[in-house]
C-alpha cells in the first residue's frame, strides 16, 4: 500500500522559515507538492525528478523554496525561505505522476494527508 507521510508544517511569521518533510514507502520518479489555501484550488509549489534530481518551481515561489531528495530514506523535502502571509495553505505531497503537466494534480495518483503551514504578516 503507498503511504505518503508529510510533516513539519508549523505558524511563522513572515520571512521566517519551515522545512517540510514527505516519507514514502517507496521510491518515486517524479515526486511534488502541492499546496490548498482558503478557498482557493490546490496549486502545483514544486517538483523533482528523483532520477536526475532536475527540479521544477511554481513561478510563486521561485528563489524562496527549494526541494530536494534523498533516495536512501525514500523522502522528499521543501525547505521554504522569506515565507509571505500569502503561502498559507495545506501542503500536500504527490507521488505516481501519470505523465503530462508537473504542476497537474490530476496526473498524480498518491497523495498524502497534508501538512498545514501558516504565516502570519
Amino acid at each position: 500500500q503507498v503511504q505518503l507521510v508529510e510533516s513539519g508544517g508549523g505558524s511563522v511569521q513572515a520571512g521566517g522559515s519551515l522545512r517540510l518533510s514527505c516519507a514514502a514507502s517507496k521510491n518515486y520518479g517524479y515526486m511534488s507538492w502541492f499546496r490548498e489555501g482558503p478557498g482557493q484550488e490546490r496549486e502545483g509549489v514544486a517538483s523533482i525528478d528523483t532520477i536526475n534530481s532536475k527540479p521544477f518551481y511554481a513561478e510563486a515561489v521561485k528563489g524562496r523554496f527549494t526541494i530536494s531528495h534523498d533516495n536512501a530514506q525514500k523522502t522528499v523535502y521543501l525547505q521554504m525561505s522569506n515565507l509571505k502571509p500569502e503561502d498559507t495553505a495545506r501542503y500536500y505531497c504527490a507521488a505516481g505522476f501519470r505523465g503530462g503537466s508537473v504542476y497537474a494534480s490530476e496526473r498524480y495518483s498518491y497523495w498524502g494527508q497534508g501538512t498545514q503551514v501558516t504565516v502570519s504578516s
